[in-house]
């Protein structure tokens, strides 16, 4: 009877602190392997993925998986299928993958719209012009993306847009508790002033029609900051030849090379005899693209 209760009396204290220590690391983590599906879906859609070394590349499928078991993502009048999650996921992880202890604490789930919304979040009727937003008041701690747009974003790598990346960069702001075109939890306070005096330039030159950056990023500064980002990770290269002050300041801001990446040939598209993604050295008609190739 005595070993029962002090057998039972460690059980709890176990059960204690592995729920204490679960809390204090944050997010709940991965057990299982990146199933091969979703490598698939990553290859074929996501050219930063196909940029990275093997050993970025596991990084980035663990960060997905870590973002999918701690962020809902609902289906909103439309059935989402993996590559919806694998994108959203992508969107998330992009801009943050420098930071390895990263965890969007302010965002608990996303929405998915078919398409485009009005403020009212209708997704009927006229006035349907948002794309993507970040929750406020009673919406606090979600998300809503456009699964047309979510696709686009992808599909799209010329246009210096993405909706999804756009959306994830304003929760990066707000990590300091407001969206204000000053990420504060990544960016050192020294380069603060040089950051504000840097985006106000650049908007005059919006204004003023001196500039190839997206006139919506003119609106504010948390507008610029997100749609600079945009550009950023879609044709790093062209920004770093027209705007080499503002890209070297996004450089250091995401910690990240991006004109090093080599983002125009990286599509990676897999056709029915290509080697398996999952290292099988089988076919990919006879592995993972089964499904496909039936």
């Amino acid at each position: 009877m005595t070993t029962l209760i002090i057998s039972t009396v460690i059980l709890l204290l176990l059960g204690f602190f592995f729920k204490k220590k679960k809390t204090e690391n944050g997010w709940i983590q991965p057990q299982t392997a990146f199933p091969k599906k979703w490598k698939v879906i990553l290859i074929q859609e996501v050219n930063f993925y196909n940029t990275l070394t093997q050993e970025e590349k596991v990084q980035f499928e663990f960060k997905i998986q870590e973002f999918l078991l701690n962020c809902r993502i609902t289906g909103i009048k439309t059935v989402l299928t993996d590559k919806d999650l694998i994108l959203t996921a992508s969107s998330a992880i992009i801009p943050i993958f420098a930071f390895k202890d990263w965890t969007y604490s302010n965002l608990s789930e996303v929405l998915i719209y078919p398409n485009s919304f009005n403020e009212k979040f209708e997704t009927t009727g006229t006035e349907r012009r948002i794309l993507g937003m970040v929750g406020t008041g009673y919406m606090e701690g979600k998300m809503i993306l456009s699964k047309k747009a979510l696709h686009l974003g992808f599909a799209n790598t010329t246009d210096k847009k993405n909706t999804a990346i756009h959306e994830f960069v304003h929760l990066i702001d707000k990590m300091d508790g407001n969206i204000d075109g000053i990420p504060q939890a990544v960016l050192d306070q020294q380069f603060t002033i040089p950051w504000f005096e840097l985006v106000q330039q650049k908007m005059d030159e919006i204004h003023q029609d001196k500039s190839d950056i997206n006139p919506y990023a003119g609106t504010n500064r948390q507008e610029f900051f997100a749609v600079t980002s945009e550009y950023f990770f879609e044709r790093p290269k062209l920004l770093a030849s027209k705007h080499p002050q503002l890209y070297e300041a996004l450089e250091m801001i995401f910690n990240q090379k991006m004109n090093k990446k080599n983002l125009s040939n990286a599509s990676s598209k897999l056709s029915r005899n290509s080697p398996c993604p999952c290292n099988s050295s089988l076919k990919f008609k006879k592995c993972c693209g089964k499904q496909h190739y039936k």
